[in-house]
C-alpha cells in the first residue's frame, strides 16, 4: 500500500464517520489537522496535501448530502444557542414600592444554512414571557427573551426570534456588501442606550465594509424596519437609519472606533400604546380619559407620542490591550467609551449620553470583565419601546386613575401608572462583573442604580436598585 493510498484510506474513514454523524465541522477540522501534520513530517508536499484536501471535501459533500438529504448547494449547516438562568431583585428607596424577587431564564436555539453563491438562511427560536408583557395582546415582548418562573410550572412559550435571508453580494478582499431581509440581528452598532440587546428588527438592512488598509475599515450600516402595519391606512410607522463607522487598529495594543448615525421614525403618530407592545415608559404621550356616569373622568391609557424622533447619534471608544494581567488568561483589553444622542424633533428632554470603562472581556476560559457605565436618557431623546428594558426607576402616582367632575385632566404623561418602569426619562449607574471559569460558561453580577429625570410628583424618591445574577451556558 503506497502512502497516498494509506492517506486516502484515513481520509475516507474520517469522511464516513463525520458524514454518518452529520458534522461538517468535525470533518473539516480532522482532515486539515491530519494533512497539516503529514506535510510537517515531510510525508506529503503542500501541493499533494491540497489535492487530497479538495478530493476529501468532494467525497464528504457527497456523503453528507446523501446522509442529511440536503441539496448539493447547501455548503454548511450550523447549530448554536445558549441558556441563561437569572435571579433578579428590585429594591426601591421609596417606601410605597414593595421590594420583589424573581427567577427567570432565557433560551435561544438557532440554525444557519450557508448556501452556494454567498447566500445564507437563518432561523432562531427563543423563549418569551407573554404573561408579564404589559399591554401585550399577541406574540411576546419584543425587547426581552426572558421567561419568569411562575404559574405553577405552566408550559412556557417558544417564539420566532429570527427568520432572515442574507446575500453577500460583494465579497472581495477590499470590500464586502451584505443584504439582509426578514427578522434579523440588529445591524446597527449601538449600546442599549438606543436598542435593547434582545431586539431583533424586521425589514431590510444593507451593510458595506471597505478596508482602507490592513489596520482600518470603514463600515456603512443601513436599515429600513417596519414598526407596525395598519390595515386601511397608508400611515404605517417604520424606522429608517444610517450609520457610518471607522474601526482602526493603530498598533497591536491600541484600537479605536468612531461612529456617527441618524435614526428617524416615520409616522410616529401611529404608535399609541394600544397599537404596539407597551413595555417601557418615559416618552411624553397624550392621555386619554373617558367620562363616567357621575361626570368623573377615568384614565383609559396613553396615546401617541407628543414629539417625533429624528435622532443623531455619535460614539467613540479607545481600547488599550496589555500583554498579560494577573488572574487573566491571554491579552487584557482596557476600553474607554462614550455615546451621545440628540433628538431634533423634540424641544426639550431630547438628549442622552453614556460614558464608561471596561477592564477585560469575559467569554473564554479563565477570563473576566469588570465594567462601569453612567447613563442619562432624557424622556424624549428616543422612542421608549426600543431601549434597554432593564434600566428603569420608580414612578410615584404617574397619572391619576380618576379625576373628579370639573377638574382638568393631565394632557400628557410619561408613565401610565405608578410603579417600576424602564425606558427613557432615567439616569444612573450600571456596574457589571463577569467571570468565565470554562469556555461555555460565564457567571455575571449586575447592579443598576437608577433615578427618574422628570418625576410626576416633584420631590418623590424614584431611586431603584436592580440586581441581576446570571449564569450563561452557550454552544
Amino acid at each position: 500500500m503506497n502512502r497516498h493510498r494509506a492517506v486516502r484510506l484515513l481520509l475516507g474513514t474520517s469522511t464516513a464517520v463525520a458524514g454518518f454523524l452529520g458534522l461538517p465541522a468535525v470533518h473539516a477540522q480532522s482532515t486539515d489537522a491530519l494533512l497539516d501534520k503529514l506535510v510537517e513530517k515531510g510525508i506529503l508536499t503542500v501541493k499533494e496535501a491540497n489535492e487530497l484536501r479538495e478530493e476529501s471535501d468532494n467525497d464528504f459533500n457527497k456523503a453528507y448530502a446523501a446522509k442529511s438529504g440536503m441539496p448539493d448547494w447547501v455548503t454548511a449547516l450550523k447549530i448554536n444557542g445558549d441558556f441563561r438562568g437569572r435571579f433578579e431583585g428590585f429594591y426601591a428607596d421609596n417606601p410605597d414600592f414593595v421590594d420583589r424577587n424573581r427567577w427567570r431564564y432565557r433560551l435561544r436555539l438557532g440554525v444557519t444554512a450557508n448556501l452556494k453563491d454567498n447566500f445564507e438562511i437563518g432561523v432562531r427560536l427563543a423563549s418569551g414571557d407573554l404573561d408579564n408583557a404589559a399591554g401585550q395582546t399577541s406574540g411576546s415582548d419584543p425587547i426581552s427573551n426572558n421567561q419568569t418562573l411562575q404559574n405553577n410550572a405552566s408550559k412556557k412559550g417558544i417564539y420566532l426570534d429570527q427568520a432572515y435571508a442574507r446575500w453577500t453580494a460583494l465579497n472581495r478582499p477590499e470590500m464586502t456588501g451584505v443584504l439582509t431581509l426578514g427578522k434579523m440581528e440588529n445591524p446597527f452598532v449601538f449600546s442599549d442606550l438606543l436598542f435593547d440587546s434582545d431586539y431583533t428588527p424586521e425589514g431590510a438592512a444593507q451593510q458595506v465594509t471597505y478596508n482602507l488598509s490592513a489596520q482600518q475599515a470603514l463600515k456603512l450600516n443601513l436599515g429600513e424596519f417596519v414598526l407596525d402595519e395598519i390595515g386601511g391606512s397608508n400611515a404605517d410607522p417604520f424606522l429608517l437609519g444610517g450609520q457610518l463607522r471607522l474601526e482602526s487598529a493603530w498598533t497591536p495594543k491600541i484600537a479605536t472606533s468612531l461612529g456617527a448615525a441618524f435614526l428617524s421614525i416615520q409616522n410616529d403618530e401611529s404608535l399609541p400604546s394600544s397599537a404596539v407592545p407597551d413595555i417601557n415608559a418615559g416618552n411624553l404621550r397624550r392621555t386619554r380619559y373617558t367620562t363616567s356616569a357621575d361626570g368623573s373622568r377615568i384614565f383609559a391609557g396613553l396615546q401617541e407620542p407628543v414629539n417625533g424622533y429624528e435622532t443623531f447619534v455619535a460614539d467613540a471608544a479607545v481600547t488599550y490591550t496589555l500583554n498579560t494581567f494577573p488572574f487573566y488568561a491571554g491579552p487584557f483589553p482596557i476600553r474607554v467609551f462614550g455615546e451621545y444622542l440628540h433628538n431634533t424633533a423634540a424641544a426639550d428632554q431630547n438628549q442622552g449620553y453614556q460614558v464608561g470603562v471596561a477592564f477585560g472581556r469575559a467569554g473564554k476560559r479563565r477570563t473576566w470583565e469588570l465594567s462601569y457605565r453612567y447613563k442619562v436618557l432624557e424622556g424624549d431623546a428616543w422612542w421608549e419601546e426600543l431601549t434597554d428594558s432593564d434600566f428603569g426607576a420608580y414612578y410615584a402616582n404617574a397619572l391619576p386613575a380618576t379625576v373628579p367632575p370639573g377638574q382638568a385632566v393631565p394632557p400628557a404623561g410619561r408613565a401610565r401608572s405608578s410603579g417600576y418602569w424602564a425606558g427613557t426619562n432615567a439616569r444612573g449607574h450600571v456596574v457589571k462583573a463577569s467571570y468565565s471559569p470554562f469556555d461555555p460558561l460565564t457567571l455575571s453580577f449586575t447592579w443598576f442604580g437608577v433615578d427618574l429625570i422628570e418625576e410626576y410628583l416633584p420631590g418623590t424618591d424614584s431611586r431603584m436598585n436592580r440586581l441581576q445574577v446570571d449564569g450563561l451556558l452557550k454552544f
